[in-house]
C-alpha cells in the first residue's frame, strides 16, 4: 500500500525571524547558512515543521563564501544531528541569496543532493527535512525531501510576528471573484489570496465568535474550524448571528448551527465542526493545524489552554475579552456604569494572558475543577474556598459585534500594514465605549511559563498537560 503524505509547511515566531535575516545578511554581501531544528505537528491534512532553534554556521567552518555560493564543513553538524535524532527533531538547512535570485541555483542543487539524503539517513525517521532559501526583502521559499530521493515543493513558510507573513508555493492565478473585489481594493489582491488559503480556528461560536465568523466568510477565508460543546438557547438569540428561536427549542450545537449558516452564504468557505469542548485531544490537534485562532469564550482554562497550544505550535492567537459593569442592586441595579474590552495579540515566544496578568494558574485550576468534578466544585463555592463566581454575565450584540470588528481589522492590520503605528507596538488594544477611548498597549517581555515551550509540536503528555495525555 502507498502512503499518502500530506504536504509540509514551516513556521517561524517573529523573533526567529529576525534572528535568521541578521544571521543570513551579514555586512559583507556574502551568502551565509544556518541549521533550524524543528518540532512539528504531523496532522491529517498538513505536515507542520515547527521551528524551535536556529544555529548559525561558525564562520571559521566556511572553505569558501561569495555573493553566489558557499562551502561549509560539516562536521559542527554532528552534535545537532545527534540532537534532533534523539528528541526526534526535523533538520531545516536555511541560506540566503543576498543578490535576490528567487531560485534554488545549481550549486544549492548539488550542495542539497549531497546534504539532505545525509541528514534523513543520520536521524533514520519517517519525518520530512528541508532546505530553505531567504532573499534580501526576507521573503522565503523552500523544498523538501521525505518519501523518495526527490524533493517536494514546501507548500508555506509562515511567520507569527508582530507581522504575519504567509509564502505559497505556488504563485497568484491573478483571478478576483467578485465577491471580494471591493475589499480586495483595500487590502490588495495579495492579501485577498493569502485569506483564500488561510485555515482558521475561532474557539467558541456564540457572542462574539459568531460575529467574528461572520466576517471571516465574507473577506473570503478559505477554511473554518468552529469548536463549542455547547447549545442554542433562547437567551443567547439575542447576539448569535444567524441564529433562530427555532434552533433554540431545538437545542441546536453552536458550531452546528454556524456552520449550516457559512454552507448557505455559498461563498467556498470549508468547514470543520467540532461540538467538544476544546479540552479534548483531538479538538487541540485539529486546532493545532490552523494558521490563526481566534478566543472568542470567557473561561480562564480554555483561554490558558488556546494560549498554550498557540506556543507550542508556532500559531498567531487573537483573543477577545468584553466586559459590561452595571450595578449590582439598589434603585439603579441593572444600569451600565463601564461597557470595556480587549483584544490581546500573542506572539509565539512572546508574551501571554498570565504573564500579562489576565490569567492566574489559581482561576485556571478552579475552571478544571468545575469542568472535572462540578460537586467538588460547588462545594468549594460554599466553603468559601472559590469566591466572585459570576453566572450569566451580561452581554450586547452591539458590544460583541464592536469588539469582533476591531479583533478581525487587527488580524488585516498584521497581514497588510495599513496602520500609523508600527504592529510591533502593539500587542493589545482596549476600548471603552463609556469614555469613547481606545488604549494601544506594547508588546512586554516573553513569558517565563511558556518561552521555552516553542515549536515543541506533538510532544508527549499533549501541551504538557496530563489531562491531554
Amino acid at each position: 500500500m502507498t502512503i499518502q503524505y500530506p504536504g509540509v509547511t514551516l513556521s517561524l515566531t517573529g523573533a526567529q525571524y529576525a534572528q535568521l535575516h541578521t544571521t543570513l545578511f551579514l555586512s559583507d554581501g556574502k551568502e551565509a547558512a544556518a541549521i533550524a531544528l524543528c518540532g512539528r505537528r504531523a496532522g491529517k491534512h498538513r505536515h507542520r515543521l515547527l521551528v524551535r532553534e536556529i544555529h548559525a554556521v561558525p564562520l571559521e567552518f566556511y572553505s569558501h563564501r561569495s555573493t553566489e555560493g558557499i562551502t561549509w564543513s560539516t562536521d559542527w553538524l554532528t552534535p545537532l544531528l545527534d540532537k534532533a535524532e534523539k528528541q526526534g527533531f526535523s533538520v531545516v538547512k536555511i541560506h540566503s541569496h543576498p543578490g535576490g535570485y528567487a531560485a534554488f541555483s545549481e550549486i544549492d542543487d548539488v550542495g542539497d543532493r549531497q546534504l539532505m539524503p545525509a541528514i534523513r539517513g543520520w536521524i533514520e525517521a519517517d519525518i520530512p527535512h528541508a532546505s530553505v532559501i531567504m532573499l534580501p526583502d526576507g521573503q522565503m521559499f523552500g523544498r523538501v525531501l521525505w518519501q523518495g530521493n526527490e524533493f517536494t515543493i514546501l507548500d508555506c513558510i509562515a511567520v507569527a510576528g508582530p507581522d504575519l507573513h504567509f509564502w505559497y508555493a505556488n504563485q497568484n492565478d491573478g483571478t478576483i471573484t467578485d465577491f471580494v473585489a471591493s475589499h480586495a481594493q483595500a487590502f490588495g489582491q495579495g492579501t485577498t489570496e493569502r485569506l483564500r488559503r488561510l485555515s482558521i480556528a475561532v474557539i467558541g461560536c456564540s457572542g462574539t465568535g459568531s460575529p467574528v465568523i461572520e466576517q471571516l466568510v465574507r473577506l473570503g477565508v478559505g477554511e473554518l474550524i468552529l469548536v463549542d460543546d455547547d447549545h442554542a438557547e433562547e437567551r443567547n438569540i439575542n447576539r448569535i448571528l444567524n441564529s433562530t428561536i427555532a434552533d433554540a427549542e431545538q437545542q441546536r450545537p453552536k458550531a452546528e448551527m454556524l456552520a449550516d449558516a457559512i454552507h448557505r452564504i455559498g461563498l467556498g468557505t470549508r468547514v470543520q465542526v467540532f461540538k467538544k469542548n476544546l479540552w479534548n485531544r483531538d479538538v487541540v490537534q485539529a486546532v493545532a493545524e490552523c494558521d490563526v485562532i481566534f478566543g472568542c469564550m470567557d473561561t480562564i482554562d480554555g483561554r490558558f489552554l488556546l494560549n498554550t497550544l498557540a506556543t507550542y505550535y508556532t500559531i498567531p492567537y487573537f483573543d477577545l475579552g468584553v466586559r459590561l459593569d452595571a450595578v449590582p442592586k439598589g434603585l439603579d441595579k441593572g444600569r451600565i456604569r463601564e461597557i470595556c474590552g480587549t483584544v490581546h495579540y500573542l506572539q509565539p515566544g512572546r508574551s501571554s494572558l498570565m504573564s500579562r496578568g489576565l490569567v492566574t494558574m489559581e482561576k485556571v485550576r478552579e475552571e478544571g475543577l468545575r469542568r472535572n468534578d462540578p460537586e467538588a466544585y460547588r462545594q468549594q463555592v460554599e466553603d468559601g474556598y472559590i469566591r466572585g463566581v459570576e453566572e450569566h454575565r451580561p452581554a450586547v450584540i452591539s458590544v460583541n459585534m464592536f469588539i469582533a470588528a476591531l479583533a478581525v481589522n487587527d488580524f488585516l492590520a498584521r497581514l497588510h500594514p495599513y496602520r500609523e503605528e508600527s504592529n510591533s507596538t502593539i500587542a493589545s488594544i482596549e476600548f471603552s465605549l463609556s469614555s469613547l477611548e481606545f488604549f494601544p498597549e506594547p508588546e512586554s517581555e516573553p513569558c517565563a511559563m511558556l518561552h521555552y515551550t516553542v515549536g515543541l509540536g506533538d510532544h508527549e503528555p499533549l501541551l504538557g498537560l496530563m489531562e491531554l495525555a
